[in-house]
């Protein structure tokens, strides 16, 4: 397990996460993380720690309005989901500010079938994620 920092562009946002690289991170083709291209780290809530930027967070939620989609409201940077079933917290791996490139190319990546509601199964398609 390793804290790494993370921050929105503008740096309104700022959080640390508690990481383990060995699990690995996740692209899920359900429609809101096909539009963001959202690859994440999932983390226990214990493990996410926001140090500032509360106020400046905005949260969408769409359909069962149960995941929290966190973004700056100044820059518009996606930063976390958070998953009220897990519980987790999804940690955006293009806001994470000290995650070293080769750390996160040697992490694996597991895909999920969000689009049919199936959590548990990588789609028949991944290259687009």
């Amino acid at each position: 397990m390793t804290t790494f920092h993370g921050s929105c562009h503008c740096g309104s946002v700022r959080y640390e996460a508690d990481i383990d690289l060995a699990a690995g991170t996740v692209k899920c083709n359900c429609s809101i993380c096909t539009k963001l291209r959202f690859w994440a780290f999932i983390v226990a809530p214990t493990a996410f720690h926001l140090l500032q930027g509360q106020e400046t967070l905005r949260d969408y939620r769409f359909g069962a309005q149960r995941d929290g989609h966190a973004f700056c409201s100044v820059c518009g940077i996606h930063v976390f989901t958070t998953v009220a079933a897990g519980p987790f917290v999804a940690v955006t791996v293009a806001s994470l500010d000290d995650l070293p490139v080769d750390a996160l190319m040697a992490a694996p990546v597991r895909y999920i079938d969000g689009r049919n509601d199936n959590w548990h199964t990588a789609p028949a398609e991944v290259r687009h994620l």
